[in-house]
């Protein structure tokens, strides 16, 4: 657990999707996912994920390799995910041969 001196404080881009009777939760900034049966729980079960992948990361001390190989910028003390530009729908058309 993470104790009062260890405080990460980030804000997460999350996607939200929903797959047959199941939501999804996927947010690029850490390329990790969860799914639940409702949306409520998917949230819920995110928000743990990420906590846990935090306090792995420092509790081995691989924060800064981890955040810098997913593109994360250090800037003084603070740890900033790569920003998420669009997020768009695009149709594609793929003629195949038979």
């Amino acid at each position: 657990m993470l104790n009062n001196k260890s405080v990460f404080n980030v804000s997460l881009p999350v996607t939200f999707l929903r797959e047959g009777k199941y939501y999804v939760a996927y947010s690029p900034a850490i390329d990790m996912s969860t799914s639940a049966e409702t949306f409520e729980k998917v949230k819920s079960r995110f928000d743990e994920v990420v906590q846990i992948f935090f306090e792995e990361l420092l509790e081995k001390g691989t924060l800064e390799a981890v955040l810098s190989s997913l593109g994360w910028q250090r800037e003084q003390k603070t740890w900033l995910p790569p920003q998420v530009i669009a997020h768009e729908s695009q149709n594609f058309r793929y003629n195949f041969a038979s």
